[in-house]
């Protein structure tokens, strides 16, 4: 999807870069997959922020997304392909021959009045689901389950793609777009093809107001605090962390501190790390 440079007619058009949005073939959602979707402003269930600099930005309705593609054997028709506030890569809705609509992710090279199709016949293409059992090494895959039929839990941002390296036994080997090596379930679905906007990471915002435009609120330095309010705060002038190692707002350590639990063993399937 190609980018446009905005003429610099004013100080937030200058440096903007944004995208155009040719691919987009349909500017309103379908209304029977669109839920309310409340904000939260990075709090959690009893109220209080657990994500920082989060909040404001225009309300906006909750696009329903297939992500488990439990319709095997039942063709669909790509009708359109849509602009998604909530994600960085682009949906397509589809109509299926049963009557039954859903949103998906759609990859690259995915087209109005294209068929997809899920389930163990489906074709090698983009937009076509399958257990990773039935694609072949070396296919290029995105929306990756990680427990057989809870819907897809990986790769699903825009540009995102991981690859099919191996079968160990029971395991898939991937290559996630991070470069971490990972073990997946033979039964675990995946769809078909990198996922569209692959130009996202090369967008500009221009101004701060975009940023807030997206829910994005100042972040403010530890340091730049008082004592009350962050661990690093306080000092004359210009002072450093001041402490063996660098906090949280909470107090818990950050920047580099290893939080996985060892013994949840998520690590286990990862053969290689992204950290090498």
């Amino acid at each position: 999807m190609p980018l446009k440079n905005l003429r610099p007619i004013t100080p937030g058009t200058r440096n903007a870069v944004r995208p155009s949005f040719e691919e987009i073939t349909r500017r309103k959602p379908e209304k029977s997959l669109l839920t309310p979707l409340a904000k939260h402003g990075g709090r959690n269930n009893k109220g209080r922020i657990t994500t920082q600099s989060r909040g404001g930005g225009p309300r906006r309705m909750y696009r329903l997304i297939d992500f488990k593609r439990r319709k095997e054997g039942v063709p669909g028709r790509v009708v359109s392909i849509e602009y998604d506030p909530n994600r960085t890569t682009r949906i397509a809705l589809i109509y299926y021959a049963d009557g039954e609509k859903s949103y998906i992710l759609s990859p690259v090279g995915l087209q109005v009045d294209d068929w997809i199709q899920a389930g163990p016949g489906s074709e090698i293409k983009p937009g076509n689901s399958l257990r990773l059992r039935n694609i072949p090494t070396g296919t290029v895959v995105h929306n990756v389950e990680l427990t057989p039929d809870r819907g897809g839990q990986m790769v699903r941002s825009a540009g995102a793609s991981a690859q099919v390296l191996s079968r160990e036994g029971e395991y898939v080997l991937l290559r996630l777009p991070s470069g971490e090596m990972r073990r997946v379930l033979l039964n675990c679905r995946a769809s078909i093809g990198q996922l569209s906007n692959p130009d996202h990471k090369n967008e500009s915002l221009g101004k701060a107001g975009r940023s807030r435009h997206l829910g994005r609120r100042p972040h403010v330095r530890g340091v730049a605090k008082n004592p009350v309010d962050h661990p690093h705060g306080g000092g004359e002038g210009r002072s450093p962390i001041g402490m063996p190692g660098p906090k949280s707002p909470t107090g818990k350590p950050t920047l580099g501190h290893k939080t996985r639990n060892k013994k949840k063993a998520s690590g286990r399937f990862v053969v290689r790390g992204r950290r090498r």
